[in-house]
């Protein structure tokens, strides 16, 4: 009898705590947003290796005439993702990647209609785009403010997942101002991390809040396995904001740049500094010539502070700076030598093919990682006649997720063996996303196997 009671006690309590009337209902949102978002439709031809182009060149006339015909024509390669209307002249706002070397890009709404699209502008490093089509009158969607997101909000995403159109997911917050360096070791994105399932084709696509005002732009996630465990990062709408407009202006974006490379502060080098805990951005090495230099800055420097915000992490500083209109003279505030020392520095300019860093000075590539050349000595004790060795590797980057590690050599990439560093950025070029690409390895002279796998 004692348990019956207790058994009835949990069935009547426990329904009163997560009573349907304290979950968000979305459905609202979703009947009003839905007809501004689209999905997203392109064609484009793959390069050739250069690695291919510059081997077949060396071939005499004859063979490369017989390779050319007996070559098996390229064809066409198709990609999804999506987008949502930003203006209702036309206007969609979409990821980078999801139009990269594309030729041509058809935009599809809820009601079926579809039209043909042109790049305003593009801008790899916080990885949007802007797109146009001849249409009047369309459904828009609008931005929220770039403060009212917090961690444990509930957001929703709307988006075509593997083609599914207009799928609709939602979850929480889960973080931040989270910084994801690109695979040139760029770090412009402070992105929102949150559990939303996010997959293949849902990359360009709105992340709203409850409000139905756009909070983020889908653009990558995190897995092992190449669907949804979680790990969701979206573009916050402080950078998009400012991203569209440089892009409706002139099609390109000019970022401020300080010209550093930078390191986190731990615990034992705040200590060894005299901070007052880990905090800021330990500054390695000064660009000669650049607006740090111009400003003050030193090599072994620690930058707290910039326009007065508060530097916690080495991954604020690139975000910051780079929302800073170049040309702007702003306070500095440094540790230096155990004391606070205030500066002014002008901005600089990263322009849109300058490849100098203004955030971590090795962030790794698609894969997260940095090779060096295997000195003739090592590959005589491993036994091999060739690779390269891992000098360093992101966190949270596909390789660490791979398990492979600092002085790892790697000399193999799916079927391509590596010959030397041009050689592995040929093969990286030509990675496919989504799917598992096995890489051999040695480590302490034992020979190992594992897969990687690189996010759209």
């Amino acid at each position: 009898m004692f348990k019956k009671l207790i058994l009835f006690a949990f069935i009547v309590v426990f329904p009163a705590s997560v009573s349907s009337s304290s979950l968000p209902d979305f459905s609202e949102l979703v009947e009003d947003a839905a007809p501004a978002v689209v999905k997203i439709n392109t064609v484009s031809t793959p390069k050739r290796s250069q690695t291919q182009d510059r081997r077949q060149g060396q071939l005499p006339e004859i063979f490369r005439d017989l390779l050319n015909r007996n070559q098996r024509p390229i064809r066409p390669s198709r990609t999804m993702g999506s987008g949502f209307v930003i203006d209702q002249n036309g206007f969609i706002l979409t990821n980078h990647h999801v139009v990269d070397g594309a030729e041509e890009i058809q935009v599809q709404f809820s009601d079926r209609s579809e039209y043909s699209a042109t790049i305003v502008g593009s801008d790899r490093r916080s990885d949007l785009a802007l797109l146009k089509i001849e249409a009047e009158n369309l459904p828009s969607l609008d931005f929220a403010d770039a403060d009212t997101i917090k961690v444990g909000s509930w957001v929703l995403a709307i988006g075509s997942p593997f083609g599914l159109d207009y799928s609709v997911t939602a979850g929480i917050v889960s973080a931040i101002g989270r910084s994801l360096p690109t695979e040139r070791g760029e770090n412009y994105v402070p992105f929102i991390q949150t559990d939303v399932a996010i997959n293949r084709g849902n990359s360009g696509g709105p992340l709203f809040n409850l409000d139905g005002k756009v909070v983020g732009i889908n653009s990558q996630i995190y897995s092992p396995t190449g669907g949804s465990v979680g790990l969701s990062f979206s573009i916050p709408v402080s950078i998009a904001k400012n991203v569209v407009s440089q892009l409706r202006s002139s099609g390109k974006v000019t970022r401020g740049y300080f010209g550093v490379a930078i390191t986190d502060v731990n615990k034992d080098l705040a200590l060894a500094l005299g901070l007052p805990g880990p905090m800021g951005a330990a500054v390695s090495n000064v660009t000669a010539n650049s607006a740090a230099e111009k400003g003050g800055i030193l090599d072994g420097d620690i930058i707290v502070e910039v326009d007065n915000q508060s530097i916690l992490r080495s991954g604020d500083l690139p975000h910051i700076v780079g929302l800073i209109a170049p040309g702007t003279k702003v306070p500095v505030e440094v540790y230096r030598k155990g004391k606070v020392k205030k500066l002014s520095v002008v901005v600089g300019a990263l322009d849109a093919d300058d490849d100098i860093l203004a955030s971590s000075s090795r962030g790794g590539d698609r894969l997260g990682l940095s090779l060096e050349e295997v000195s003739q000595r090592e590959l005589r004790a491993l036994r091999i006649r060739q690779g390269l060795k891992i000098s360093f590797v992101a966190d949270g980057s596909p390789a660490s997720i791979a398990g492979l590690a600092l002085d790892d050599v790697i000399v193999q990439i799916g079927y391509s063996s590596l010959e030397d560093l041009d050689e592995y950025q040929d093969i990286l070029d030509n990675l496919p996303e989504g799917s598992p690409i096995a890489i051999r390895f040695y480590r302490d002279g034992q020979a190992y196997f594992t897969t990687v796998e690189i996010e759209n």
